[in-house]
């Protein structure tokens, strides 16, 4: 059993769901990534999806956006994030750790040894938005082989044949998005959110989480009436910013606290 896997059991046991958070590798700089990651598990985070900044982030709004662009600046590459993911372990990080990235940089690493090396420093899976599962063929085995995670993406237009393709390649986890669209805080979630999640739940094997605009703890009450675990990005890295690096991991603990609260 993956560690993603054993962490949905767990909480099937106590009957919650899994609140799972998104941070920037290198935003607001490296350098806190550590204390950062700390905040949230005492927060109540389930599971971190840590995001490899890219240039031309295509699913992401303004807030990740800049985020990304900050950690570029900051010097953040690939090998980098490998060497924090390991230092995270080591330093006693326990939970599902999963890599959210496009395609671009994991190609340029090299795709048999982006997957060895993600698995060597302690990562459980990845996201790669910009790679649908027909054209996932030469990343599936090399996951497999490796024991990571492979987390694909359902939109609210996707078909039951789409959605059953995903669910046949997706492992850990299916990521619902709520909303077209790029990433972002979103005052009211989709009226039908709901019931679309409960759409993809009838034909899943693996559990379904919901993603994208999701920020206060009456939406993440409200998704997880149904959904498996609740994804919050946007709303997290706003949070760390503007809180300010002295104060940023006392806002998250804060923050998450909340909305770990709204998922029991």
């Amino acid at each position: 059993m993956s560690r993603i896997s054993g962490m949905f059991a767990q909480l099937r046991r106590r009957k919650e769901k899994a609140l799972i958070v998104y941070l920037t590798v290198g935003f607001p700089s490296m350098k806190m990534l550590p204390s950062l990651v700390k905040a949230a598990v005492e927060g109540g985070a389930d599971l971190i999806e840590l995001g490899v900044p890219f240039s031309d982030p295509l699913a992401d709004g303004p807030t990740i956006q800049m985020a990304s662009q900050k950690a570029l600046e900051n010097g953040i590459t690939v090998p980098k994030i490998f060497e924090a993911v390991k230092q995270l372990r080591r330093s006693g990080i326990k939970i599902p750790l999963v890599l959210m990235t496009y395609a671009n940089p994991v190609f340029q690493y090299g795709l048999a040894q982006f997957c060895k090396k993600a698995a060597s420093v302690g990562v459980d899976g990845l996201i790669i938005p910009d790679l649908p599962p027909e054209e996932a063929g030469e990343l599936l085995p090399l996951a497999r082989a490796a024991r990571l995670d492979t987390i694909f993406l359902t939109a609210p237009t996707s078909s039951p044949e789409r959605i059953r393709k995903i669910i046949r390649v997706s492992t850990g986890f299916v990521y619902s998005v709520s909303l077209t669209g790029v990433t972002g805080t979103r005052n009211e979630l989709p009226s039908d959110l709901v019931a679309q999640a409960r759409r993809i739940k009838k034909l899943s094997r693996v559990p379904v989480c919901v993603g994208f605009g999701i920020s206060r703890p009456d939406q993440v009450r409200h998704v997880a009436s149904v959904a498996d675990g609740v994804i919050v990005g946007s709303a997290l890295i706003q949070t760390i910013s503007k809180a300010g690096s002295a104060n940023a991991p006392q806002a998250v603990v804060r923050f998450l606290k909340g909305l770990k609260q709204a998922c029991r």
